[in-house]
C-alpha cells in the first residue's frame, strides 16, 4: 500500500513516516521544507520538494497513492491572530488543493491532522468529539473550515477519510523556533541556561501527547476509523508549572520561570478524552509524560547543534 505525507519531513509527520515503512507502507513525502528538514527524510522514502498550493496532478498521476496523510500546515496560533489570510492560504486552499487531487485520482483514505483549537474554550472537561466548536483563534478556525471540506467532499464524492484533532504534541525533532510546542520550548531554553518563558500564570493546563503515540494513530487510521472525527490525546492534563516540575527532575533544579503576559487566542484550560479513538482506531498512547520527556530531552542533548 503507498501512502503520501504531506509535511512528512516536518515534525509530527517524519515520525508518522517512521511508522509507515516499519508497516512495509510505500511512502511518498510532500513537503518544501520551509520547516521540515532534509535529514528527518529516509532514504527508502521518495521526497518532492513541492509548494502544495500549486497543482500536484503531476505527483498524484504519477505516484496513485492509496491514502493521503496531510500534515504540512501553519501551526501557530499568534501568527495566525497577526495573517489570518495567510493561514487560511495554508490550511484550508491546501487541503482543498489535496481533497480535489485526492477525487481525481482515485485516492482511497485522506487522514487529516486538526487540533483541539477548534473546540476554543471548553464547556466541561474532557472535551468529547461532540463539544461544540467555537474557536478562539484563526488558527483554529481554518483547522474548523478545512475539516468541513473533508466532510462535504466525502458527501459529495464519497471521498473516506478520518479527522484527527490532536492535543499538544511534543517529541523528538519538534522545532524551537518559532511557534515552537512548549516543551520543545523549554527543554532547549533549559539546555541553554535560559529562564523558561511562560505566558500567564502557569496554572493553565494542557494535555501533552508523546509524538511516537501520534503517529502510530495516524497508522492505524489509514486501516480504521472511516468517516469519524477522533481526538488524539494522553486524556491527562498538566499544568505548565508541573511540566516545569518534571524539567527539575531530569535537566536542573536551578530553571526558573520568567512569567509573560498571556497570548491572544490561547485558551485556559485543555483535556480531551480518547475513548473514541481508543474504540474505533484499536489505538491507545504508550508513552507517560515522564517517559516522552526524558526521551526527547536524550534527543535534545545530542542534537543542541541543531536546535532541536
Amino acid at each position: 500500500m503507498k501512502a503520501l505525507v504531506t509535511g512528512g519531513a516536518g515534525f509530527i509527520g517524519s515520525h508518522i513516516v517512521d511508522e509507515l515503512l516499519l508497516q512495509n507502507f510505500d511512502v511518498i513525502v510532500l513537503d518544501n521544507l520551509s520547516t521540515g528538514r532534509v535529514e528527518n527524510i529516509s532514504g527508502r522514502v521518495i521526497h518532492y520538494n513541492v509548494d502544495l498550493k500549486d497543482n500536484l496532478d503531476l505527483v498524484f498521476a504519477k505516484e496513485r497513492p492509496d491514502i493521503v496523510i496531510h500534515q504540512a500546515a501553519q501551526v501557530s496560533v499568534s501568527y495566525s491572530m497577526k495573517n489570518p489570510g495567510f493561514d487560511a492560504e495554508e490550511n484550508i486552499k491546501v487541503t482543498v488543493n489535496l481533497l480535489e487531487a485526492c477525487v481525481k485520482y482515485g485516492v482511497k483514505k485522506f487522514i487529516f491532522a486538526s487540533s483541539a483549537a477548534v473546540y476554543g474554550a471548553p464547556e466541561y472537561l474532557p472535551i468529547g468529539e461532540d463539544h461544540p466548536v467555537d474557536p478562539l483563534s484563526f488558527y483554529g478556525l481554518s483547522k474548523r473550515n478545512a475539516e468541513t471540506y473533508i466532510q462535504m467532499f466525502s458527501n459529495t464524492f464519497g471521498l473516506n477519510y478520518t479527522i484527527l484533532r490532536y492535543s499538544n504534541v511534543y517529541g523528538m525533532r519538534q522545532n524551537t523556533k518559532g511557534e515552537a510546542g512548549v516543551v520543545a520550548l523549554f527543554i532547549d531554553q533549559a539546555l541553554r541556561g535560559e529562564a523558561l518563558s511562560v505566558f500567564g500564570d502557569g496554572l493553565q493546563t494542557r494535555d501533552f501527547i508523546f509524538v511516537k503515540d501520534v503517529a502510530k494513530a495516524n497508522v492505524a487510521a489509514c486501516h480504521y476509523g472511516d468517516r469519524k472525527t477522533l481526538n488524539i490525546s494522553q486524556g491527562t492534563k498538566t499544568s505548565i508549572l508541573e511540566l516545569i516540575e518534571e524539567l527539575y527532575f531530569n535537566i536542573s533544579d536551578s530553571m526558573r520561570p520568567s512569567f509573560h503576559d498571556e497570548r491572544p487566542g490561547d485558551i485556559r484550560h485543555s483535556l480531551l478524552s480518547n475513548q473514541e479513538a481508543k474504540h474505533w482506531l484499536d489505538w491507545e498512547p504508550s508513552y507517560t509524560l515522564s517517559d516522552g520527556i526524558q526521551l526527547t530531552i536524550k534527543y535534545c542533548q545530542s542534537h543542541q547543534v541543531h536546535t532541536y
